[in-house]
């Protein structure tokens, strides 16, 4: 039961989501810390509530596309589902709550956003659109945790991010659309490089830089399937995609933080997700 419900909840996506918690946090001025907690787990709930109601939601789907998922093979009843999924966003709305009115207005603004991408993710072809404002509410959530509360950085990076879970997303649906991945989503992937080297001037530019070039190395390493033609393991390159989340992140806040911190952070966080990808399928 336990496997089951780390399944169901793609456990093994929850260090990018602390990645973005981290960032989002340390856009909006850091500080705060007794707020940290409440934020992770928060934030946390709220997505693993979502993936709870995803499979909820794609009970028939799965029936016919993919027999393997917990509801279809009789591992958990989908009414159980249902309950821990609502009861999880519940929970995550109220340890919100406590880092202030503007991180739980978010916080409930990105329940909704969750319960609407659950819904429509299978017949909206634009789906993969919501699944960006996700994270982009999960930003500004994060932003009105720190000192300065949400500002222009936690905003630009935010859609900086929702650009590239966009893309992500719309490669992740050729696992239940067969077919060849389009080529214009892999051009979102690239929006947080944009930013990094729009936004950074001076000083800031060298780390930006240096973290972009790492973004871009690992890109190249996930899509090079898609570009070399031949058969493609679209599992394999969204799994990986998903790791590149906490890259993301790095790029956002390398130039504000001290180097060896943001890389003892996201690097760990990156080896934590890779690690969780080995027993627990991210998708």
């Amino acid at each position: 039961m336990l496997r089951t419900l780390l399944l169901l909840g793609r456990v093994s996506n929850l260090p990018t989501v602390w990645s973005n918690c981290l960032a989002g946090w340390w856009l909006g001025g850091g500080g705060n810390y007794w707020k940290l907690p409440f934020l992770l787990l928060g934030v946390s709930a709220l997505y693993t509530g979502g993936m709870f109601l995803n499979d909820a939601f794609d009970e028939e789907f799965d029936r016919q596309r993919r027999a393997e998922r917990p509801i279809p093979t009789g591992k958990i009843a989908a009414r159980q589902v249902w309950q821990y999924g609502f009861g999880q966003l519940g929970v995550g709305i109220l340890l919100l709550l406590v880092c202030g009115k503007v991180a739980g207005v978010c916080a409930v603004l990105l329940a909704l956003t969750i319960l609407l991408y659950d819904f429509i993710h299978k017949v909206f072809t634009a789906s993969p659109w919501i699944m960006g404002a996700c994270r982009f509410w999960v930003y500004l959530v994060a932003g009105a945790a720190g000192t300065a509360g949400v500002n222009g950085l936690s905003i630009f990076c935010g859609l900086a991010l929702a650009f590239y879970v966009v893309g992500l997303s719309y490669v992740a649906r050729r696992e239940s659309y067969r077919g060849p991945v389009p080529y214009w989503p892999l051009l979102l992937l690239a929006a947080p490089i944009l930013l990094a080297l729009l936004l950074n001037t001076g000083a800031y530019r060298a780390p930006a830089l240096w973290i972009s070039l790492l973004l871009v190395l690992w890109l190249a390493r996930c899509l090079q399937p898609v570009f070399a033609g031949g058969g493609q393991n679209i599992g394999w390159i969204v799994t990986n995609l998903l790791a590149g989340i906490v890259l993301v992140d790095w790029v956002a806040v390398a130039p504000q933080i001290p180097p060896l911190t943001s890389a003892l952070v996201f690097l760990a966080l990156f080896g934590l997700t890779k690690w969780f990808q080995k027993f627990i399928p991210a998708t």
